[in-house]
């Protein structure tokens, strides 16, 4: 199936009101183009050097929405600041910290998303729940993040029942941090190609991707 045939698969399963985030690491340029053409127009990567690249390629695409998703150091926040509209993978404190300090400088206020672990996962970053209530004081202060939602990825082999419950309480927890903080997470990043549609079912706004429409990666 081709790319196209793949979104026309894909879009009659998803509300108008959730967005669909092409991710399209490791993949080439003509894909993207191929996946424009189809109609979307967000696009994540994982790696900085290699989002670079296609976006250089990629100059008169001009309403992309580039979204970063892969894991942040903060030697590089600069360049993810200068380069992608949203940031799903803020994963600590101090990440979040570095990127309110350069928009500060830059005056590039980036839409993030903080990444949370609702079930213990040593493969995967982000904060613990108890960890995110406790820098949320922290989290507040900063002025420059526009701080939209929470971002999870579930551990491998849950079954559908678990991927279910823990996409709810990530739900839940956007909701009681936005009803005791002074944050407003109104977005929930969550849901791949192998459980988008649990994702959707629990309130996801942006769900993220990529074998299911560009095909399996080398």
């Amino acid at each position: 199936m081709t790319i196209s045939q793949n979104l026309d698969h894909i879009h009659p399963q998803i509300p108008a009101s959730v967005r669909l985030v092409a991710v399209s690491k490791q993949m080439p340029v003509e894909a993207i183009k191929e996946a424009y053409d189809a109609g979307i127009r967000d696009f994540a990567e994982s790696r900085l050097q290699e989002g670079l690249e296609k976006q250089a390629q990629l100059q008169e695409y001009n309403d992309i929405c580039w979204h970063f998703i892969g894991h942040l150091q903060t030697n590089k926040a600069k360049k993810v600041l200068e380069h992608f509209h949203w940031i799903h993978s803020v994963d600590s404190l101090n990440l979040a910290q570095r990127l309110d300090e350069l928009a500060a400088k830059s005056s590039i206020y980036p839409q993030v998303c903080l990444q949370v672990k609702i079930l213990p996962d040593p493969n995967k970053y982000g904060w613990q729940v108890t960890e995110l209530w406790e820098d949320l004081p922290k989290l507040e202060a900063l002025q420059h993040l526009k701080i939209e939602g929470l971002m999870t990825i579930l551990p491998l082999g849950l079954s559908e029942k678990d991927c279910l419950e823990t996409f709810g309480k990530t739900r839940e927890l956007a909701k009681t941090i936005t009803e005791k903080s002074s944050l407003k997470l109104e977005h929930l990043s969550m849901g791949m190609s192998n459980d988008y549609l649990l994702a959707i079912q629990k309130g996801a706004t942006m769900i993220r991707l990529g074998r299911i429409i560009f095909g399996d990666r080398n």
